[in-house]
């Protein structure tokens, strides 16, 4: 799929976006959530919209979506937490690093966090292939020689022409 949008742009967008919800220290973007138990960010620019909508804490799944207009043009899944051992008091303390690590976005590549990321007694590292058009990775904390989060993600540009999509649904 072509985007509606300089690819420049587009990722210009997807970075802000990110920064400016979740990975936000006061995530002023969330807003009620269409999904009865879910948690949900919206981000919009001129015709661009990103939602990020998750349920659960300790262990999530959730999806993220960038629309033009009406269109859906890129998306990416994601699930993972905490380790089940974990303190509750300490689980806010991890997602405060992994939001910390989330606004250290790579421009090229503003899928999540940076390859590596370290601060107070954490390690962020973050194993990303391919590219925003279509990727996979697998993000993960360490604090010490312990992991205690990780997340598995997936994604990239979404569609293609409604010529061939119509075609499809005729077989």
């Amino acid at each position: 799929m072509s985007l509606p949008i300089s690819e420049k742009a587009f990722l210009a967008f997807l970075s802000k976006a990110k920064g400016s919800t979740y990975a936000a220290l006061e995530p002023s973007q969330r807003i009620e959530p269409v999904l009865a138990g879910s948690t949900q960010y919206e981000f919009r620019q001129g015709a661009l919209l990103y939602r990020d909508i998750y349920f659960g804490m300790a262990y999530f799944v959730g999806q993220e979506t960038v629309y033009f207009s009406s269109d859906a043009i890129w998306g990416m899944s994601y699930a993972g937490g905490v380790s089940q051992e974990m303190p509750e008091g300490e689980m806010k303390k991890v997602y405060t690093f992994l939001r910390e690590a989330l606004r250290v976005i790579p421009p090229e590549k503003p899928i999540r966090g940076p390859e590596s990321f370290k601060g107070e007694g954490y390690r962020y590292t973050n194993r990303l292939l391919g590219d925003f058009k279509r990727f996979s990775g697998v993000e993960t904390i360490s604090h010490g020689e312990l992991s205690v989060y990780q997340l598995h993600y997936s994604g990239g540009l979404l569609g293609g022409d409604s010529k061939r999509k119509k075609n499809a649904l005729r077989k």
